[in-house]
Parts: C-alpha cells; sequence; structure tokens
C-alpha cells in the first residue's frame, strides 16, 4: 500500500479508502490509485484482512471423493449455486476414498478458516473434528454419514432405491439377479446391497451370495465380475450395477456379449439414455443433494443452534429399456 500511495501521489489512507470502496474520496484521485494498483500488481490479502477486522473468511469447503466423477462435479456446481447465493465462494479438494486425505483436507481448510465444512467422507472416525466444531465451524457430511460422531447428514434412499430395482426386476420374469457392487466399506455400497437382500425377500426370491461381488470397481475387476456371474454354467438373467463407475464398467464388459443380461443402475450417468438399450437406472437428484446440504450448512453459519439433522432425499427408478428385458 505503501508503493501504491507513492506512485499515486495519496496518503496510504487514502489508498485504503479506495481498495474498501469507502465514500468520500474524489473520483480523479481514485482513478489514480486504481491506476497505480494496476500498475504495480497489487492485490489485497483477504485472509490479513479478515483475521485483523475478525470477520469471515467468505469460504467454505468441501470435500468429495472424486472431483472427476460426473456425480461429485455435479455436486459441486449445486454447492457452488448456494454458496454464491450467500456470497461465498467453495474450496474443494478431493480425498480419493482415502480417510487419511479426507482428515488431511478438512483441516487444511479449517486451518483457512472456512465459515463451514461439507465432507463426503471416506473414513468411518471422525472425532478429529469435535474441536473444530466446538470453536465454531458447522459441518455437514452429505451421501454418507460420520462415522463416529452426531452431525447433520443428507442422504439418499439407497436401500430403497435398491428394493425398487429388485421389484422391477422380478416383475419382468426375473429370478436370478446378480449384484455388483463397490467396496462393502462404503456406506452407499453397503446399504444398496442390505436394499438387495431386503428386495428378494419382499419379492419372494432366494438371496444367492454366489450372485454378489462387491469390490472396488475397475475394468480388471468388473470384467472378472461379470464372466463369474453371467457366463457361468447358472448365470444370472438381470444384474443391478451399484452404482455409475460399476455401470459403466459393466457396459464395457458386455459390449461384445453374445447374451447380455437385463440391467439396472443405481445412479444415472451421461449417455445411459442414448446407448441401445438404454440403460434404466435408479435416480436421484444429485443438485437437491448438493442444494440440501448447502442450505443446512449456511443455516448453521447464521446461527441455527437446533439438534443435529437427518435428511433422506428420495430416488425413483425410470424405465429406458436394459431393464424391461424380459426373461
Amino acid at each position: 500500500m505503501s508503493d501504491v500511495a507513492r506512485l499515486a501521489g495519496v496518503s496510504i489512507k487514502t489508498v485504503s479508502r479506495v481498495v474498501n470502496d469507502e465514500p468520500a474520496v474524489h473520483p480523479d484521485t481514485a482513478e489514480r490509485v486504481v491506476a497505480a494498483i494496476e500498475q504495480l500488481g497489487f492485490r489485497r490479502n483477504l485472509g490479513a484482512r479478515n483475521l485483523r477486522r475478525g470477520s469471515t473468511t467468505g469460504t467454505i469447503g468441501l470435500v468429495v471423493e472424486d472431483v472427476g466423477n460426473p456425480f461429485y462435479s455435479e455436486l459441486n456446481r449445486a454447492v457452488e449455486r448456494i454458496a454464491t447465493s450467500f456470497g461465498r465462494h467453495v474450496l474443494t479438494g478431493s480425498s480419493g476414498e482415502n480417510s487419511d486425505r479426507e482428515r488431511e483436507l478438512a483441516l487444511e481448510f479449517c486451518a483457512r478458516r472456512v465459515d463451514g465444512l461439507l465432507i463426503v467422507p471416506a473414513g468411518l472416525q471422525h472425532g478429529y473434528l469435535v474441536p473444530e466444531m466446538r470453536a465454531g465451524t458447522p459441518v455437514v457430511f452429505l451421501d454418507r454419514p460420520a462415522g463416529d460422531i452426531v452431525a447433520d447428514t443428507v442422504l439418499v434412499d439407497n436401500l430403497g432405491g435398491t428394493v425398487e430395482a429388485v421389484g422391477h426386476l422380478v416383475r419382468h420374469g426375473h429370478r436370478r439377479i446378480a449384484f455388483l457392487g463397490d467396496s462393502p466399506d462404503i456406506f452407499t455400497a453397503s446399504e444398496r446391497l442390505r436394499g438387495f437382500r431386503e428386495g428378494c425377500v419382499r419379492n419372494g426370491i432366494s438371496y444367492d451370495e454366489s450372485l454378489v461381488v462387491m469390490q472396488t470397481p475397475t475394468p480388471e475387476t468388473v470384467g472378472q465380475a461379470v464372466r463369474k456371474l453371467v457366463e457361468g454354467p447358472a448365470p444370472a438373467t438381470a444384474v443391478i450395477a451399484g452404482n455409475n463407475r460399476v455401470a459403466v464398467h459393466l457396459l464395457r464388459a458386455l459390449a461384445h456379449a453374445e447374451h447380455r443380461p437385463a440391467l439396472v443402475s443405481f445412479d444415472d450417468f451421461e449417455l445411459a439414455d442414448l446407448l441401445d438399450p438404454p440403460v434404466t437406472v435408479i435416480a436421484h437428484d444429485v443438485s437437491a443433494l448438493g442444494h440440501a446440504a448447502a442450505e443446512l450448512l449456511f443455516a448453521r453459519i447464521q446461527g441455527d443452534q437446533s439438534a443435529p439433522r437427518k435428511v433422506v432425499l428420495p430416488v425413483h427408478l425410470v424405465a429406458r429399456g436394459s431393464g424391461e428385458a424380459a426373461l
């Protein structure tokens, strides 16, 4: 600021008034100050200013699994829309499904004095956040709950959606239905598997452990699962994919299969409606998930001291063709 004042031929106080949009500065003087700022490349240190004033940093933190996954990209956009309406910016990081990385990101955001945190948890231990929450940083978990603390949580109906998928396939004549899910350590994966079991019971078909594969989805692991579930001596006639990544790998593995099973994917994904046949999905509104979590976070930022809430958003089946293939 001293350099700007010297170049513009004004006092440091005048520079301060200009950069903080305070009144009582002559337009010609303000123009000289702005020109000096641009010439010198001066930038305000917002963090230092906020610390001095004791005000907020104007940011919130968002920890997701992978910003490259379209699901989390859409989630991020939804959170940004709400944050912008409250005059905040969003700092986002990917945990890579690693609990240590999740902890590192969350605490880094807290060290940067974010006004609140939104976390898609990768681990089951969140006691490290208790001191931050006691210090006044609100935290909302979304898509999955916290492991060992009570906190605001926004989820989708994982169990009910998978029950609906099983019933849909049974109504089209299928009784040997396979379930191909993500790692069972992940909350959404385990809940969807629980829904698959319940769906079998409700629809009068036996739950066959040999038709279930739960593992981190890669082209290789899903390809092996397809050979086990669909190409064996007693193949499944229908498959439920536990998430969109599983579904994409599954479709690649089935691309040249002579007989393709009926398919329902939990989670919609890009171009699913343009494939041949189009993919039937259990859909949920990712934007609504982000909006609900962000709105709950800003309610806390604005002083809501009510008991922690659990919000469960509905899902619905979108029939497009792949799940309607009769036995």
